[in-house]
C-alpha cells in the first residue's frame, strides 16, 4: 500500500531541496501545526546515512520516529527509512521526489510505502486518512515556504 500526495510548486529543485537540507526544529515546527520535535541524530543535511528523530501528532496520537536517509538524488529524490529494523517491516521507506512540469515548475510527490493488506487497510482506514490529510497539509505548506523563498532570490530559507 502506498499513501501518496502531490502538489505543483513554482520553484527550482534546489529551492525545494534547500528546505529539507536546512531542516531544524524551528523549520519543522513551522511546516505543520501537528509537528512537535525535530533533531538530527547522525550528521546534518541531505546525505545518505544521515539520520534524524521527529515527533508528530496524527489521528490524535503522538508518533515518534527515527529515520535515516537511504538514497539522495540531488534535485530529484529523497528516500529515507526507519532506523529500527522492526518498524521497517511495516514501513519500508518514505520518498519525496520531484517530477518536472516543463515551464510550469515541478510536481512534489510524497509517498509512504506501507506493508498492509486489505484487512489492515480497512481496520486502520481512519488513521490512514489522517496520514493522507497530514501529507496534504505538509505539501501545501512546503509549496508556500519554497515559493516564497524562490521569490526572494538570495534570501535564506524560511524558518
Amino acid at each position: 500500500m502506498i499513501l501518496r500526495d502531490s502538489i505543483d510548486i513554482q520553484a527550482s529543485p534546489s529551492d525545494v531541496f534547500a528546505f529539507f537540507d536546512g531542516m531544524d526544529n524551528a523549520r519543522y515546527l513551522g511546516w505543520h501545526p501537528d509537528h512537535k520535535l525535530f533533531r538530527w541524530t547522525q550528521g546534518r543535511g541531505l546525505a545518505t546515512g544521515n539520520a534524524f528523530y521527529f515527533e508528530e501528532v496524527i489521528a490524535g496520537k503522538l508518533l515518534k520516529k527515527e529515520v535515516v536517509f537511504t538514497r539522495i538524488e540531488a534535485g530529484v529524490r529523497i528516500e529515507f527509512a526507519p532506523v529500527f529494523w522492526l518498524m521497517r517491516l511495516f514501513l519500508p521507506r518514505l520518498i519525496f521526489r520531484l517530477e518536472p512540469l516543463g515551464d510550469a515548475g515541478y510536481r512534489f510527490v510524497a509517498e509512504i510505502f506501507l506493508r498492509a493488506g486489505p484487512i489492515a487497510a480497512w481496520l486502520n482506514r481512519r488513521e490512514f486518512d489522517a496520514v493522507r490529510e497530514h501529507m496534504r497539509v505538509e505539501g501545501v505548506n512546503l509549496k508556500r515556504f519554497v515559493e516564497a523563498r524562490a521569490g526572494q532570490a538570495g534570501a535564506p530559507p524560511p524558518a
